[in-house]
């Protein structure tokens, strides 16, 4: 509905990664440029955590659009919750290797491939906070292979901040002198979540219609942390909000309205006034009142948002007849 109301290309917040939109704050420049040095070394692991929605898929997206097909065989692997040898077969289905017959076949058979072919192989590895140690080092022994000096194979590992924790184990010290490099992305700062917002929405053809207000964008910002994914879910509810109102201006208000109906979907129902247990009572009572005044104006958007709707809904069925 918001691309029609504004007249965008595309939708400018979708939750799917797309390396079309990368925004080159100064946490993922950071760590992308530990990315293209782990990968001119040829060899060993590189390390990649976040938050979830921290914009590690989309890092990666970047990186691979820029490697050379005829140089790079890209792998993935998604489904992390598997055994060592399971591990195993799907590295292998992932390169095109067999995955038939024992444990030692299929390692045979990977190893055969790295070998034999011409161009470098590059594996990632989502969600790696859940694969089990036994896998882990499994990965660490595929990174053994040579070819005439070389290493035809580099893995990326991609995972929430429990990763850092894993690879701390002493059971994971051999892996753990593999890993070149390591960067943890963190939430990008307030002036970089307006710029972020600003980024996406230029990208689909924004020309100034709707405005944010300064405000409303210092909330953006606030409610979501900084992440990249949280951005993306609560601009684009606050955009469908300005295209039900019919309103070309974007406010702090409608901006914090929209955050408390997304916590509140979110939860369940759970209660919005828990976090205020452990504060002092006088400020309790202010954050309290604040989030009444806020639940206020959710309630009272609720109904304008219904209202058009409705009209909506009678000008369509007086067409329809």
């Amino acid at each position: 509905m918001h691309i029609n109301r504004y007249g965008f290309r595309e939708q400018p917040f979708q939750m799917t990664p797309d390396a079309r939109l990368f925004f080159a704050s100064s946490v993922h420049s950071r760590a992308y440029a530990h990315l293209t040095y782990g990968l001119a070394q040829r060899e060993g692991f590189v390390v990649v955590t976040g938050e979830v929605g921290a914009g590690k898929t989309t890092l990666v997206e970047r990186l691979c659009a820029t490697l050379d097909p005829d140089g790079f065989a890209v792998a993935r692997i998604a489904t992390t919750q598997v055994s060592g040898d399971d591990v195993v077969r799907l590295v292998a289905d992932a390169f095109g290797a067999s995955s038939e017959g024992s444990k030692a076949a299929v390692l045979m058979s990977i190893a055969a491939m790295l070998r034999n072919a011409a161009k470098r192989h590059l594996l990632i590895v989502d969600e790696a906070q859940g694969l089990p140690l036994q896998a882990l080092e499994e990965l660490r022994m595929l990174s053994n292979v040579t070819d005439g000096g070389q290493a035809p194979l580099q893995t990326v590992l991609l995972g929430q901040p429990q990763l850092r924790r894993m690879l701390a184990s002493p059971d994971l010290d051999q892996l753990r002198q593999r890993v070149l490099a390591s960067y943890h992305l963190g939430g990008l700062s307030r002036e970089e979540t307006h710029a972020y917002v600003e980024h996406r929405l230029r990208a689909v053809g924004w020309e100034g219609c709707p405005s944010w207000e300064g405000p409303a964008l210092d909330l953006v910002h606030q409610y979501s942390g900084g992440i990249p994914r949280r951005i993306n879910r609560l601009c684009s509810r606050v955009l469908l909000a300005g295209a039900l109102e019919g309103t070309d201006e974007l406010t702090g208000p409608m901006v914090e309205a929209t955050a408390l109906e997304l916590e509140d979907d979110l939860s369940g129902g759970a209660p919005v006034f828990a976090s205020t247990a452990s504060l002092p009572m006088e400020a309790s009572l202010d954050r309290l009142t604040d989030r009444v005044e806020a639940l206020e104006r959710l309630t009272a958007r609720r109904e304008r948002i219904f209202d058009r709707m409705s009209e909506l809904f009678s000008d369509g069925a007086r067409a329809h007849r």
